[in-house]
């Protein structure tokens, strides 16, 4: 009898699910959805586990770093950490001071620990980043070395309570930005022709700025608690990176291309409790962009963002606009945005270019506080003129809730699909609180956009 009850409640409740999905399908569907998807993030999470390093360490003072922001500390800095890892890892220490150097390269279980009080100032003589290495811009290409750089390498991290001292406005990189179109053109259009990337060189006599962290093709990496400022471009980028951890760093830096964090074709990354005030996107999720990128092919997913407080910025959390290999399964919650020069607090961006696809995207549970649009996105982003291309990509299952919208100068959403035949589609805004007197939406070209409220 038991058995018989068992299956008329279940049939109950299967009528009673069915009756309200057809009275409220879009909501249904998109709450059953986000709970399922949110329900993966602690399996992602999971995943994520910050490298650990054997307990020794090696004080870059005892191989000749001096810390009066004067002498050139490179060699110290590249012998401490060979050793480093010589000896099976652990910590290299940079201790109270100011140390200048050039390039730093890190290698598999080494740990660069800046003490409380140690700042690095990288310097302002560009041939101090040479010789050039594998990197991706606008394609993959041999430029410049971040200033500092992993490649291939397995637990490696850079952590403590001190500064990263770009002191990009002490030299040339700013001078670059006019220079760098006919080189940005050129890479393009290796990328286009497919060129293999040993022959895409630049660097000495070009004028492609280098990024500030960048991380290639590692495993375990862990970026904690220091302080980056006056950066030349982006300014945390792991690149083909699985296991990434982003937790309590600060980025200040105002100058062009600016990014604060853009994983890029990474796999299992956390972003959490860090502070952007930046010159363009505080993070951008990425994944190459046109041929090249397309080429590669490989997606940035599971990106799981937390706490953290978004400043300055063209964007807050933005995915795009390099789509090619397409972007999936990111997760933003409990963020804060304040900033009247936050040009969009919420940004998705791609164009007809770019190719690939923007796709199961969630955030919920954030604050903006200013911003000039909350919740902004486009297939038409036109950067650099390259809006035109027969590569159309797609946006879809993007769901957004119980997020507040304070002081909004511009519009609280914006959404603009490429065409009739390319639109942006399943979206869904639900419970987040608008200002009352804010400008009308925009949304063209774009189907299956839900925005409700179920307190109303």
């Amino acid at each position: 009898m038991g058995f018989f009850i068992a299956r008329l409640n279940r049939l109950h409740l299967t009528l009673a699910a069915a009756f309200l999905l057809s009275l409220f399908p879009g909501k249904i569907l998109a709450q059953t959805d986000a709970a399922r998807a949110w329900a993966g993030v602690p399996e992602i999470l999971a995943r994520i586990v910050p490298p650990t390093f054997p307990d020794r360490e090696f004080d870059t003072t005892k191989f000749g770093a001096l810390g009066d922001g004067t002498n050139d500390c490179t060699a110290a800095f590249a012998n401490a950490i060979a050793a480093c890892n010589k000896s099976g890892g652990g910590k290299v220490i940079v201790p109270t001071g100011k140390f200048l150097t050039g390039a730093i390269h890190l290698l598999s279980n080494v740990n660069l620990h800046l003490e409380k009080g140690a700042t690095i100032l990288f310097s302002t003589d560009p041939k101090k980043f040479l010789p050039v290495v594998f990197s991706r811009d606008v394609a993959e290409m041999m430029n410049y070395s971040p200033f500092i750089y992993a490649f291939e390498q397995t637990n490696i991290a850079v952590t403590g309570e001190g500064t990263l001292d770009g002191q990009t406005s002490k030299s040339v990189w700013m001078s670059w930005v006019k220079k760098s179109g006919a080189d940005g053109e050129r890479l393009t259009k290796m990328g286009d022709e497919e060129i293999p990337v040993a022959q895409r060189i630049f660097g000495d006599g070009h004028f492609i700025r280098p990024n500030f962290i960048e991380s290639v093709r590692c495993q375990n990496v862990l970026l904690e608690g220091v302080r980056v400022i006056d950066s030349p471009m982006w300014e945390l980028h792991p690149l083909y990176c699985t296991n990434v951890t982003v937790r309590g760093v600060s980025i200040s830096s105002h100058g062009h291309n600016n990014d604060g964090c853009d994983p890029d074709s990474c796999t299992d990354v956390l972003i959490t409790n860090c502070t952007f005030d930046t010159g363009d996107d505080c993070i951008s999720v990425k994944a190459g962009r046109d041929r090249d990128g397309r080429r590669v092919n490989i997606p940035c997913q599971n990106v799981v963002i937390q706490n953290c407080i978004f400043k300055d910025g063209h964007g807050g959390v933005t995915l795009g606009s390099e789509t090619a290999g397409g972007l999936k399964n990111v997760f933003a919650e409990n963020c804060e945005f304040d900033s009247p020069n936050l040009d969009q607090a919420m940004r998705f961006k791609t164009n007809p270019a770019r190719g690939g696809f923007i796709e199961n995207i969630y955030i919920r549970n954030c604050r903006v506080k200013s911003a000039r649009y909350g919740i902004y996105m486009t297939m038409k982003y036109a950067s650099s003129g390259l809006s035109q291309g027969a590569s159309i990509p797609v946006v879809r299952n993007i769901d957004i809730r119980n997020c507040t919208f304070g002081t909004l100068s511009k519009q609280p959403i914006f959404i603009e699909g490429l065409s009739p035949a390319a639109q942006i589609t399943d979206v869904t805004i639900a419970n987040c609180e608008f200002p009352a007197k804010a400008n009308a939406n925009t949304i063209t070209n774009a189907a299956r956009i839900n925005i409700f409220n179920d307190a109303k």
